[in-house]
């Protein structure tokens, strides 16, 4: 049997980062044939994929998604990658050619694509008790058995997602977290393995096979930088890696470098940090805008609705602020540009809305040039922590409403569905003309209510 090619794609944007630990070879070690492995569940093109799930006549077409306000192309499916199509590439450069090539293209639907990912969540959640969420389409399972049994275990966690949300993953099941990313993109890119692939079932001359095919640059958790340097000493390659001396790794590089090399002779030393799951050290709403801001007035907007954004994200974690940052911003490709910023104090602490807008206008738009045109601005809320369990003196409370408002809006949107209803601007069905172009936007059927999928 020959091996098939199972070398390491391009790693995205990390939303969780990775941590290591020293696991000694023993504890790998099989007692009564049963061993611990680790499965890494990938979606096949997640965004493309998620698109399909309401519109099926979408299948075997190609289908591409592009960035804030249309711009470029951030997610492609299998038949647009056939086509040539690359990832940044420019929508309104390509426009013409891919619509005669039958390309359909949406804009980001990040409301969908974050309910899809917690529905697979909860899923794998069913096959293992370790589920280590990786970014919004990759997670690792650990398991624990027979390796005979893990490549059954996979195909049953295939058909379960497929025939609950319509989305095709990809499973790579090996000793290490980064044998097992090695495996799934093997997984994901031979079809004779039926969408999961053990590293298990490889001999070891496979395994050489496997991971002289792998370019080091390619290898997890080895940047450009890294790269370049191991070049230079003539490691360019994943096994050349592997079979390095572990002492001359640490001393030339660091011990992060060595643990990866380690990984890759099956020895885990990886943990990944969910970090995005509570953030202990700011909450932040940023946005570009498809048209340019001008003006107080506008500015205003903008920090109206972008103060209940980020509230909702901070209630959302069970925190509360006492500082925000506030910032807007021209175009950095034209003169003459502007950076506008500023701090402020939030006492008492809060998540009430109001009371950030407030404070974000006070501080902020008195810098406001009525000349400028702002593409960009952001609230970031600092300085978090729990909410005060005890009640303060009534002299000293804040208005009551204040520390309502924000959770009665939460369970009205909660009720009827995201979006329903917001203070001001944030509260009218049309959107103000300059927040965030999506004019291919797909239904956000898992998360609103007037969007939801009519079967006929």
């Amino acid at each position: 049997m020959s091996a098939p090619a199972l070398g390491s794609g391009v790693c995205r944007e990390l939303e969780h980062t990775p941590r290591r630990r020293e696991i000694t070879r023993e504890e790998c070690e099989p007692q009564d044939g049963l061993v611990h492995r680790f499965a890494l569940v990938d979606v096949d093109s997640c965004f493309a994929s998620c698109e399909r799930i309401f519109h099926p006549e979408l299948s075997g077409r190609p289908v591409v998604v592009l960035s804030n306000n249309d711009g470029c192309v951030v997610a492609r499916s299998r038949e647009a990658k056939a086509l040539g199509i690359k990832m940044g590439m420019p929508w309104f450069q390509i426009r013409a050619w891919a619509e005669a090539c039958g390309v359909v293209a949406r804009s980001s639907n990040y409301e969908l694509y974050g309910s899809i990912s917690a529905r697979i969540m909860e899923i794998l959640r069913q096959f293992s008790a370790s589920v280590e969420v990786y970014s919004i389409d990759e997670a690792f399972l650990t398991l624990y058995g027979r390796p005979a049994e893990f490549v059954g275990i996979a195909r049953n966690l295939r058909s379960r997602i497929l025939h609950d949300l319509g989305v095709p993953v990809s499973v790579g099941i090996a000793p290490s977290r980064t044998l097992a990313k090695l495996a799934s993109h093997g997984a994901k890119h031979t079809p004779a393995l039926g969408g999961v692939a053990s590293w298990d079932a490889y001999t070891p001359a496979q395994h050489d096979k496997i991971l002289r095919g792998t370019e080091i640059g390619d290898l997890w958790g080895v940047g450009r930088r890294l790269k370049n340097r191991l070049e230079a000493l003539g490691i360019t390659n994943a096994l050349q890696l592997q079979r390095a001396d572990p002492s001359e790794i640490r001393r030339r590089f660091n011990v992060n470098l060595q643990q990866t090399m380690l990984e890759l002779n099956g020895v885990p030393c990886i943990e990944i940090i969910e970090r995005d799951a509570v953030r202990t050290y700011q909450v932040m709403y940023s946005r570009s805008f498809s048209t340019p801001v001008r003006g107080v007035t506008q500015a205003y907007q903008v920090l109206s609705i972008y103060s209940q954004n980020v509230t909702r994200r901070l209630r959302r974690q069970q925190m509360t602020a006492g500082a925000l940052w506030a910032f807007a911003s021209t175009a950095w490709y034209k003169e003459p540009f502007s950076r506008i910023s500023a701090m402020a104090p939030l006492h008492p602490r809060t998540d009430d809305p109001v009371t950030v807008l407030r404070a974000a206008a006070k501080v902020l738009l008195g810098q406001v040039d009525p000349q400028a045109d702002y593409v960009r601005a952001g609230i970031c809320l600092t300085d978090l922590g729990k909410p005060d369990p005890q009640e303060p003196l009534p002299m000293f409370a804040p208005n009551p409403a204040t520390r309502r408002r924000g959770k009665i809006i939460d369970r009205v949107n909660a009720a009827v569905g995201e979006g329903s209803v917001g203070l001001g601007l944030a509260g009218l069905k049309a959107a103000p003309d300059w927040t965030m172009k999506r004019e291919m936007l797909s239904n956000r059927g898992t998360t609103h209510w007037s969007e939801l999928a009519l079967v006929r």
